[in-house]
């Protein structure tokens, strides 16, 4: 980090200590609900306060961080309220894309989406490679259906998800049962029966809420 003080562009320099701060905070690295040592952070990475605040201001816009006045930052610890709500938003958002994409049946796309969930059935006991491919697959469908604006929400509200500590992937069993929910999700996308793929796509986040929050799931 010292050597990119000196040789990038204070806008090019901050952008990179946010990106390096969002990894930490999703790597677990950064707990949620622990304070950001500033200090300590400029002088480990050989930086001024200066980027470090404009990084922390970027992470507070993304939700990932919370200003306290006088206190400093801290990584955002998400209420079980804040989880409920953008797994609520998430169903709605990327079950309508499910729906559009299943109901354009183009092949290319179903190409694109179909070699992703092989990916999958692959990855289903190799939890952190199933993870990076899970994120891809849901971002392909968004890019598939093509409305930007709801990418964008969509991939800020993700980041919020990624803080919760009770992700449903880290239950016991989850990574097998959600492999099972893409399989219809792809069945329905597959058929062209857009009606199942908005539906197939809604009670995949409604298990994955009930994981998180410990409850059974169907």
């Amino acid at each position: 980090m010292a050597s990119a003080a000196s040789t990038l562009a204070p806008r090019a320099l901050y952008e990179e200590v946010a990106e390096r701060l969002r990894q930490q905070i999703f790597n677990r690295e950064l707990e949620a609900g622990s304070w950001i040592d500033e200090l300590k952070l400029a002088a480990t990475w050989g930086i001024s306060r200066t980027p470090l605040r404009e990084a922390l201001k970027v992470l507070a816009t993304e939700g990932l961080v919370t200003m306290k006045v006088r206190r400093g930052a801290y990584v955002t610890e998400p209420s079980t309220d804040d989880v409920k709500q953008v797994y609520h938003l998430l169903a709605l958002l990327e079950s309508d894309a499910a729906g559009e994409v299943a109901a354009a049946g183009r092949p290319e796309a179903l190409a694109e989406l179909q070699a992703l969930h092989d990916q999958l059935e692959k990855q289903a006991r190799q939890r952190e490679a199933f993870f990076a491919t899970n994120e891809a697959f849901h971002f392909k469908l968004l890019e598939l259906a093509g409305n930007r604006w709801r990418t964008q929400i969509v991939g800020d509200l993700r980041k919020v998800m990624k803080l919760n500590r009770h992700h449903s992937l880290f239950k016991k069993g989850r990574l097998s049962e959600s492999l099972t929910e893409h399989r219809q999700i792809m069945a329905a996308i597959v058929a062209g029966n857009a009606q199942a793929a908005t539906q197939a796509m809604q009670r995949h986040f409604e298990n994955s809420l009930k994981a998180t929050s410990g409850q059974a799931t169907p």
